[in-house]
């Protein structure tokens, strides 16, 4: 890790109330093939010892690992920030080129960093990379599926994403994972302060992903454990979960999205020439489809016609999951 031509790593490492796993996480960082050379510790006002057991496994592994120590920084918040502002509090503070995002209960491939940074190394464009996801229990038992299978990931999706046209995927829904991901520190400039309107990793994704490229790995690089007290997990929905979100309520949910879409906008604007002007107008568009959906009527057959025309402007593939918006908004409940 002297080698100055090597890009040097931070882990912006999230807690709360993590105790029970964070052994366990820390050392698969720690023990890496290609070490970080910080970790920064947001606690987020923990009650169980969680930044005890994140200094002790430190320390624990500083005195197994040749090499020099990694060093360790720690916020503790005495009133919790939830987790976009525990995050954004943590990469704030990352000083290395590259930072890694951790949650507090996962494993790392040992050889994880190495291959993400060599991608990085090789690619001066590539802002963000994220990786595919063993799922385990909280026991580490494989739950047989993947990261991508649950997220129904699509080859459409991989195609976009691989071709530099990530934003396009991105804008559609998100597929990018936190515990996942690696990006430049150069992305904070664009992206601070971070929307809680929108999760971390989702907003990081999207706006790296309008002025440098964002790609990702297929590659399972994480163990990526699915427990009752998971903020975020993954879980691919059954085909009974699908009917009964079809005939849920919708709540406000699509009013949500435009105002995040609104959120984006605005910050792109920011941005001025950096970003392109197909871009804009695509969150322009974004912006008018989701307005669409939050304005629907309660009468199920009086939205038929309208989504019927919405539908043929190409709007739902553009910006939803094309059919199976349809279908959700022609039988959602008010």
């Amino acid at each position: 890790m002297n080698d100055p031509r090597l890009l040097e790593v931070s882990v912006a490492l999230c807690t709360y109330n993590g105790a029970r796993f964070l052994r366990e996480q820390v050392r698969s960082i720690c023990l890496q093939t290609r070490p970080p050379v910080e970790i920064v510790l947001s606690d987020d006002a923990s009650r169980d010892g969680s930044v005890e057991v994140v200094r002790a496994a430190v320390a624990e592994c500083a005195a197994e690992r040749p090499g020099p120590p990694i060093a360790l920084r720690v916020f503790e918040n005495p009133v919790a920030l939830r987790v976009v502002k525990n995050f954004e509090q943590a990469i704030s503070a990352c000083t290395s080129e590259l930072i890694a995002l951790s949650d507090q209960d996962d494993v790392w491939m040992p050889d994880r960093l190495a291959l993400m940074v060599a991608h990085f190394e090789q690619d001066a464009n590539l802002m963000l990379l994220h990786t595919d996801a063993r799922l385990v229990d909280s026991e580490r038992r494989d739950l047989n599926q993947t990261l991508f299978h649950a997220l129904e990931v699509t080859p459409l999706e991989l195609t976009q994403v691989h071709s530099g046209k990530a934003f396009d995927a991105l804008l559609r829904r998100n597929l990018v994972t936190g515990a996942t991901t690696v990006f430049r520190r150069a992305l904070l400039a664009d992206a601070l302060p971070l929307p809680v309107e929108w999760v971390h990793d989702e907003w990081l994704a999207i706006v790296a992903s309008t002025t440098a490229r964002v790609d990702l790995l297929e590659q399972p690089l994480i163990e990526y454990r699915q427990h009752e007290s998971n903020q975020i997990g993954a879980r691919r929905d059954t085909f009974k979960e699908k009917v009964r979100k079809a005939l849920a309520s919708r709540g406000n949910t699509h009013v949500e999205r435009a105002i995040k879409a609104e959120l984006l906008l605005e910050r792109l604007l920011q941005l001025g020439d950096r970003v392109p002007p197909e871009i804009i107008a695509k969150v322009r568009s974004k912006i008018v489809h989701q307005r669409f959906r939050a304005a629907l009527p309660p009468s199920r057959l009086a939205r038929i016609v309208p989504i019927a025309r919405e539908a043929m402007t190409g709007r739902y593939d553009k910006f939803g999951r094309g059919v199976r918006g349809v279908v959700r908004d022609l039988f959602e409940s008010v």
